[in-house]
């Protein structure tokens, strides 16, 4: 196997000096999670400095680190770890002929990297690469960037932002050939002036990296569709526009429930049609597959495989996946674990689907406070109680300040019969779950990751409750 990177390389792309040669197999800067013969980038943070930890990481079995400090061990030196890991993600995307697609937005960013991921991996061989887990920001995303290999066939990397101007420096990293906005919504919106619209102005930035003649991918419902495709159409040299309205360029023309859940979609793509199932539920995975199909063909994959790897995606941790789990008490129960984000978007979608399952127990619904809603965050609070309402929930439990403002409205409209708590924490919240769950019961947990509930989570799952 050829070695992901030399010592040579690593100094060239980064302009430090190599204490002796050494060949690494992947890049990481967390010293918990080195694996056999990587390297370990030494970063600095405000609250943190990763040369405390190359002891840790080499013993971990690191074969060199970029350290901006000597040290004891197989290294190379540089002034700045930060920057040397951007100049890395720099190289790496250099020496590649791989066919790079960019993803952002306000939801959906994840599930649809790992389902492009899977498409193009299939098709290709194993050729595929990927940021894991949600590595989108700047120091993520030049970490996934060093982590592909040379030989790499299609690279799938997911950008995410906070402020403005963040997507504009990141995507000049990657460099897409192909940039997906999956929606727009009002995620991070305490940060951005003009709200949504500001939200869609920092994520068109996706489009600035383009490479010569790539392809813009937009959401054809969004209310922003007009601002999103003005700025694409000033950096791509085609523009596909996905959803359900007729004047897209690739849509569902027709959308029927799976029998095992899920969707079975015809689309037309152009002067194609395609029919597919997508094992996740619900409408915003249809309009996700949509992009996905638009981007497989934008790089030249093979859409049947698309469509075949599209059908098997299982949930992923955070995002959607489901555990049944073993209850102290007997019996099982299922639980979906959505823990990992929530914003207004996402909780009405997540709600929505959740109103339509069918089980033989009650219907629990965990639900963690949306952060980074700035001056809207009380209305936000307050509108998300029709969503719960609708979802039929036989028990609720609040966790987070923020969800006193949608206890309030509940308790407005709340039928005597359902069982509402408002708990501080997710430890607290877990020992209301414990009270209620039981045999034939369906829990789900959403909530902004801050809050940690994906604890309530991994307790239910490893049958501690």
């Amino acid at each position: 196997m050829t070695a992901l990177w030399t010592s040579a390389a690593i100094a060239q792309a980064t302009g430090g000096k190599a204490s002796t040669d050494f060949a690494v197999e992947g890049v990481a800067f967390d010293s918990r999670e080195i694996g056999e013969s990587d390297l370990f980038v030494a970063l600095k943070g405000e609250h943190s400095d990763g040369h405390l930890h190359v002891e840790q990481a080499f013993a971990a079995g690191a074969a060199g680190a970029i350290v901006s400090q000597p040290v004891e061990a197989p290294h190379v030196l540089v002034k700045d770890t930060a920057k040397a890991l951007d100049a890395l993600g720099v190289a790496s995307r250099s020496r590649t002929d791989a066919k790079i697609i960019g993803v952002t937005g306000s939801v959906g960013k994840t599930g649809t990297k790992e389902a492009l991921f899977a498409a193009l991996n299939r098709c290709s061989f194993g050729k595929a690469h990927r940021s894991v887990k949600s590595y989108n920001n700047h120091v993520g995303v030049p970490l996934s960037l060093a982590r592909m290999p040379k030989e790499t066939a299609y690279g799938i990397f997911e950008m995410g932002m906070n402020h403005p101007r963040e997507l504009s420096a990141l995507t000049r990293l990657v460099k897409p050939h192909a940039a997906i906005i999956t929606a727009i919504a009002p995620a991070h919106i305490g940060n951005f002036a003009d709200g949504e619209g500001g939200i869609a102005n920092a994520k068109a930035e996706i489009f600035e990296g383009l490479e010569s003649g790539g392809t813009a991918i937009i959401p054809h419902d969004s209310p922003h569709y007009p601002r999103l495709r003005t700025t694409a159409e000033r950096y791509a040299g085609d523009v596909i526009s996905f959803g359900f309205d007729t004047a897209a360029d690739v849509r569902a023309i027709d959308v029927v429930a799976a029998p095992r859940g899920g969707s079975l979609v015809t689309a037309k793509l152009g002067d194609r049609s395609l029919c597919f199932t997508v094992a996740e539920a619900g409408h915003h995975w249809v309009s996700n597959s949509l992009a996905i199909l638009a981007a497989v063909r934008a790089v030249g994959g093979d859409l049947a495989t698309a469509g075949l790897a599209l059908a098997e995606m299982s949930g992923i941790d955070g995002r959607g996946r489901r555990h049944i789990v073993s209850l102290k008490s007997g019996g099982k129960a299922t639980v979906i674990d959505e823990s990992y984000n929530a914003n207004p978007a996402s909780m009405m979608a997540t709600l929505r689907h959740f109103a339509a399952e069918k089980n033989d127990g009650r219907k629990i619904v965990l639900l963690g406070a949306m952060g980074e809603l700035g001056e809207q965050s009380e209305q936000y609070h307050r509108a998300l109680a029709a969503d719960i309402l609708l979802a039929g929930a036989d028990a609720i439990i609040l966790v987070g300040d923020d969800m006193t403002h949608t206890a309030a409205k509940l308790e407005q409209d709340l039928d005597r019969g359902v069982k509402m708590s408002h708990a501080a924490s997710a430890s607290e919240a877990l020992g209301e779950v414990a009270k209620l769950i039981g045999d034939g019961d369906i829990l789900l947990i959403k909530g902004s990751n801050y809050l940690g509930l994906s604890s309530a989570v991994s307790a239910l799952v490893s049958g501690e409750y």
